[in-house]
């Protein structure tokens, strides 16, 4: 699909002139005068319950020490324990721990993956259960599930596998038993299910990332998806799940306080829809404030630069700024201005409540504690 843009421009001395410029071309400079205050280091110590690291060398380990300093990150979660995908071996995963622990203690924490591959044949489940403890042992803090899972995965019959299949609930159970939460990304944002027309906001992003886009038929409906993960929410009471991305319900904060109102096991995690909460600063704000216990501070795709942005919603009270990808959200940001004690429990203190393996020293060595 091409879509234009027809700016008429009043040329001195030569009339009317037409100029076409595709849209995604079209990023003007806006000439609001307002107070500005950029942060580009968090006013607390925070901790980042959503990155993806892999090759963890020990001068990658470094370099990231270095680049958290800076930003005032006192934890790391890597959820990609056991590799791109989650696939590698466990001895993979443990020997990234061993290397973290021997180079920056503390630091970096690490999420183990399952292993769907196989799942529907006899032994998959026992297996699923007995390497998840293997990982823990090993140093794991968390399990963490990416979207492939009712989106991609199939098993053995070459069915799609739905987030709230039976074969998983072993996974879901023996996570309460040894007290670890659960990660758990499903679905997408719904707008990558509605049509590619003029009236879908994600249109710039679908044509840029043509991949991206899903229909009730590849592979399912996204109310079938997002309902099958809050059926398993809801069946594991005695498990703790962190919804990434508030669920794709940062854009209807009304239902999702609902979600947690009748769930108590179920926190949030802020990674990649800050631009949803920048354009509703009053209404997010006190969704913050009602629901400060159940909110942890997540980013997901690691730049340091692109932290800034979440500071600044956060923290400050900045008006008409703008997201730093265009693709993902064309609109300006406005700042929410939480409290210190809402700040609080969102970079940190939620975080070691509802991930006990973290190093809390760390938090409290930068807190000057």
């Amino acid at each position: 699909m091409k879509q234009t843009l027809t700016l008429i421009l009043v040329l001195s001395g030569m009339g009317l002139m037409a100029q076409t410029m595709d849209f995604e071309e079209y990023d003007p400079v806006s000439t609001l005068v307002v107070p500005e205050h950029p942060v580009t280091k968090a006013k607390f110590p925070f901790i980042d319950v959503h990155s993806h690291q892999w090759n963890l060398t020990k001068e990658r380990i470094h370099q990231l020490e270095n680049e958290m300093d800076q930003l005032n990150m006192a934890i790391m979660v890597n959820l990609s324990g056991r590799g791109r995908g989650g696939s590698t071996s466990q001895e993979y995963m443990a020997g990234t721990i061993r290397r973290i622990a021997g180079e920056a203690p503390g630091r970096i924490a690490t999420f183990t993956n399952v292993d769907f591959d196989g799942i529907g044949t006899d032994g998959w489940t026992e297996k699923a259960v007995r390497e998840l403890e293997e990982d823990v042992k090993n140093g794991a803090v968390g399990l963490k599930i990416y979207k492939s899972l009712g989106l991609r995965i199939t098993d053995s019959n070459g069915n799609i596998v739905a987030v709230d299949d039976r074969r998983i609930d072993p996974v879901w159970a023996k996570c309460g038993e040894l007290g670890i939460p659960v990660l758990i990304h499903s679905a997408d944002p719904k707008s990558f299910w509605d049509p590619h027309d003029a009236s879908n906001e994600r249109w710039l992003e679908l044509k840029l990332r043509s991949g991206r886009k899903r229909s009730d038929t590849d592979p399912a409906p996204w109310e079938d998806i997002i309902a099958a993960q809050h059926r398993m929410f809801e069946k594991h009471p005695k498990t703790v799940f962190i919804n990434a991305h508030m669920g794709w319900l940062a854009n209807d904060l009304e239902t999702l306080g609902k979600l947690l109102d009748r769930l108590p096991n179920v926190n949030v995690g802020i990674g990649a829809i800050i631009a949803e909460l920048g354009r509703q600063p009053r209404f997010a704000k006190a969704f913050f404030e009602k629901y400060q216990d159940r909110i942890l501070f997540a980013k997901d795709a690691y730049n340091p630069q692109e932290y800034y942005t979440y500071f600044r919603v956060l923290e400050t009270e900045d008006e008409y700024f703008p997201y730093y990808k265009k693709y993902h959200a064309f609109w300006r940001m406005y700042g929410l201005g939480l409290s210190d004690e809402v700040l609080k429990k969102v970079y940190y203190e939620n975080a070691l409540r509802i991930i006990p393996g973290l190093d809390g020293s760390v938090v409290k060595q930068m807190n000057g504690i």
